[in-house]
């Protein structure tokens, strides 16, 4: 079978664009033909091949553009492209609607995959709130002839159910147990950070506000009066450049900032650490 897979980014800091190449793998090494089409891409293809049919630079206009991407008519004409193709997979809006257009267009089968949007309290000011609500609006009208939905947890089931009135099934998100497993040692990580002898605290995933990072800062804080030689290492990419410059502000010599950690190193920063941490104020799965 022809599988294309749709994603807004493809990139390896991203959750829900790992779950994506997990799934182009699985399905490539079934013997289907799949491509990964997305806005902009810096995985580099395995089994399967990437479309990227980029976007603004600027994070900023970035997200405008995502939101109102059905104003790009050439980039919208592309479900044209999907004509030949036995299914198509959608992960996330904008890209959703490619797949509602080839769908109606061409009776393509149309396969949602539900990651969550996170439109809780979170959202602290009055344009915030309008973005994720056209967000959440605009989502809903390109699921409307979605042949089927999967969603990554009973969570997430639920919360479609109630917000597009849309089934799903639960798949859970796959963890790679021949990279993350008990026999990985940590000592490279625990070398490089001069973490000898010191406890441990690791969190994993992006820099951003509703990760609550900011109340890891302060919780660990408390930890250090009761474990004087405690280390917290925040590995990941900040998202939010202005979040971030708080938390340096707020971060103190134990807490260490590593930036992107690559995909090969991540099971060792795993196996360097005591205690996993997250304080994140909003998740549909958390693969970390």
């Amino acid at each position: 079978m022809k599988i294309a897979i749709l994603t807004p980014t493809f990139n390896y800091h991203s959750g829900i664009d790992r779950v994506v190449e997990q799934q182009a793998i699985d399905y490539a090494k079934k013997g289907d033909k799949v491509a990964v089409i997305a806005l902009e891409s810096n995985i580099k293809p395995g089994n399967y091949s990437i479309i990227s049919l980029g976007m603004p630079k600027n994070p900023a206009l970035q997200r405008l553009y995502r939101l109102f991407f059905f104003l790009d008519t050439k980039k919208m004409d592309y479900y044209k492209k999907l004509r030949d193709y036995d299914i198509v997979i959608s992960h996330f809006y904008p890209m959703n609607w490619l797949a509602y257009l080839a769908r109606k267009k061409y009776k393509i089968k149309y396969v949602y995959f539900n990651h969550g949007i996170n439109t809780t309290g979170l959202l602290n000011n009055i344009w915030q709130r309008l973005y994720m609500a056209l967000f959440s609006f605009f989502t809903n009208i390109t699921l409307k002839n979605a042949d089927e939905a999967y969603s990554v947890s009973k969570y997430l089931k639920e919360n479609l159910k109630k917000v597009s009135n849309l089934d799903s099934k639960v798949i859970y998100n796959k963890i790679d147990t021949k990279r993350f497993n008990k026999k990985i040692k940590g000592d490279k990580i625990i070398k490089k950070y001069n973490l000898k002898n010191k406890k441990v605290l690791l969190y994993v995933g992006r820099i951003a506000p509703h990760k609550g990072v900011h109340l890891l800062l302060e919780s660990f804080k408390i930890i250090k009066n009761s474990i004087p030689n405690a280390k917290l290492i925040i590995a990941g990419k900040p998202t939010f450049n202005s979040y971030f410059n708080k938390l340096r502000k707020l971060a103190d010599k134990d807490i260490i900032f590593t930036g992107f950690v690559d995909d090969k190193d991540l099971p060792y920063y795993y196996a360097a650490c005591n205690v996993y941490v997250s304080a994140s104020l909003w998740e549909g799965f958390n693969l970390p």
